[in-house]
């Protein structure tokens, strides 16, 4: 077939086709430059993987958050909180008036609520005394007091010199004969050389340790206990019914549970309230 054209019939070329396609990636052999193999011409770079193929992105690996870290930073955090927290909770516990921070001691008697009449002052009463609360925590006393300047006395001492020690302030601590050894050592280091304490065995006693102080007993199993110290820490001088300026030393210093009535010019006798 021809086509006319103003300058004469033109043919169409003929395409001879050899039923083979060209292979992937590969150019057919109309579309290589002449001269030879691609690439091989002069500032032809070399190919590097094939028509259409896109150079490999590195991939990120990511490695999660760090934990251990976040984990430090709120355990600390919450220990800070619970710091503070007991601190503000101390805080507040030793602006309440010391009445109030007694009766949050657990497992404390109030006798000032209970019976007021055993302690609203005691008489100078000499001779023996019955005592219907043992170990006693207030009433009539004989008007020697028992030394409570931190003395620690290894026998029984007489109810009538102790329940004046209480009087003064004096928070005293009893505790069974047969109590161990180790356990004594725990309330003799709470005790000793402390003024306005004193420590003393008990006989017939329902529990292991009782500590009284004017008005309030307390009860416990073992010298571990914590309320000990809070007891201590509560009543030591502010029980007192004479008031802070009572005297802890130069008061009898025996041991024995038969009061001393003829004590000499030497036992200055606090005001009766």
């Amino acid at each position: 077939m021809s086509i006319s054209t103003p300058g004469g019939p033109e043919r169409r070329p003929t395409v001879v086709s050899t039923g083979k396609k060209p292979a992937a990636g590969r150019p057919a052999a109309a579309d290589k430059p002449a001269g030879g193999k691609a690439g091989a011409g002069k500032g032809t770079p070399p190919r590097t993987g094939g028509k259409g193929r896109k150079p490999v992105t590195p991939v990120k690996v990511s490695q999660g958050r760090a934990w251990g870290p976040i984990a430090l930073f709120v355990a600390v955090g919450v220990l800070a909180v619970g710091i503070i927290g007991v601190g503000a909770w101390a805080v507040y516990q030793g602006s309440q008036p010391w009445q109030k921070r007694a009766d949050a001691i657990n497992g404390i008697v109030d006798f000032r609520k209970k019976d007021k009449d055993l302690v609203k002052g005691g008489n100078h009463q000499a001779g023996s005394i019955k005592y219907d609360v043992l170990p006693p925590v207030g009433g009539p006393h004989n008007q020697a007091w028992q030394n409570c300047m931190g003395d620690v006395y290894d026998a029984p001492i007489a109810n009538e010199h102790a329940v004046h020690s209480l009087e003064h302030g004096t928070v005293w601590i009893t505790y069974r004969p047969d109590l161990p050894a180790d356990q004594v050592a725990k309330l003799k280091a709470k005790v000793e050389g402390k003024e306005k304490l004193m420590l003393s065995p008990f006989e017939g006693l329902d529990k292991p340790i009782s500590l009284q102080a004017w008005g309030f007993q307390l009860k416990v199993d073992n010298a571990d206990d914590g309320r000990i110290d809070e007891f201590i820490k509560t009543l030591r001088v502010n029980a007192s019914v004479e008031g802070p300026t009572a005297l802890c030393d130069q008061g009898v210093t025996a041991t024995g549970t038969t009061p001393r009535d003829n004590l000499g010019n030497n036992m200055p006798e606090q005001p009766t309230q």
